[in-house]
């Protein structure tokens, strides 16, 4: 009889122990924050567009941790990038892509490829007859890297995101503005696309040489800094784009960005993002949806 009572207590205590564990795992459960639920948790895409004033530097950083910079602004900006990478916890870069060579563009990247790891050098192929182009080139040397030559088709090799470029197209052109790697970035259904300066011979080549979904993306870095001379009527339509950036200085000394352009993309009611009034732009995007953060 005693065995049967000191059983039947046993089991009580036990049922009770399990029944208190449960209640504590639903309360730990109820206050565990979202970002570190299992379920809430995302992987996060991030394209910062820096704010350097009449030129481009855009840092994009994967959902598995991978970096890429996309030009890093004229020679005057070079600490301003650095010290923007280094806040944002990059120390080493994937890829570093020059669109072309314009010092607004590649000014600041001899500094980025001394001071930080890096794997990959995309550039165009073209040279350049200034210091600046001159300044990268030694740098490169020094790192014991090579430049991968950049044209449309060309894959960008990243873990989770798909990258492919769409120009240069052709081995020769006038202008040095057509010779920009023109890059598409997709994660998940977000679509970004980074032109450069491309102008409308380069958008011409590329509406006539890909798909019309490969040239569909949500956000346009809008060519030029918001030139007259870049993005066309044809251009914009098939890029049809929500949001479109512009990367320039305020009160710069070539009108940039050009009020025919604000007009394209205001009467087809895409967004403006535009550094010189917003400073630097935060996307981030889980491949679903676009969150945009203004610096302002």
């Amino acid at each position: 009889m005693k065995q049967k009572k000191s059983l039947f207590i046993f089991i009580i205590i036990i049922v009770a122990l399990w029944i208190t564990a449960c209640g504590t795992m639903e309360e730990l459960g109820g206050n565990v924050p979202a970002g570190m639920d299992q379920k809430n948790r995302r992987e996060v895409l991030e394209v910062h567009f820096i704010d350097v004033g009449q030129g481009d530097a855009i840092l994009i950083k994967t959902p598995k941790g991978e970096a890429v910079l996309i030009d890093a602004g004229g020679n005057d900006d070079e600490e301003r990038v650095v010290k923007y990478l280094q806040d944002q916890g990059v120390s080493s870069l994937q890829a570093v892509i020059g669109t072309h060579p314009h010092e607004d563009h590649i000014g600041g990247l001899d500094r980025v490829i001394r001071q930080l790891e890096v794997e990959k050098i995309y550039m165009p192929k073209v040279v350049h007859p200034t210091k600046t182009f001159e300044d990268v080139l030694d740098a490169v040397e020094q790192k014991g890297l090579k430049i991968t030559p950049v044209f449309g088709g060309k894959s960008l090799m990243l873990e989770g995101v798909q990258g492919v470029f769409l120009g240069p197209l052709s081995e020769e052109y006038e202008e040095l503005n057509n010779y920009s790697a023109v890059l598409r970035l997709q994660y998940g259904d977000a679509v970004f696309l980074f032109t450069g300066d491309a102008e409308a011979l380069s958008e011409e080549e590329m509406l006539t040489s890909h798909s019309p979904a490969l040239l569909k993306a949500h956000v346009l870095k809008i060519g030029h800094h918001g030139s007259s001379s870049s993005t066309s009527d044809g251009f914009l339509e098939a890029v049809s784009p929500a949001y479109g950036v512009i990367l320039c200085g305020r009160g710069n000394s070539y009108g940039h960005p050009h009020r025919e352009t604000l007009k394209k993309l205001t009467d087809r009611g895409i967004e403006i993002l535009r550094t010189d009034r917003h400073g630097t732009i935060v996307m981030e995007s889980d491949g679903q949806k676009i969150e945009v953060f203004k610096g302002e």
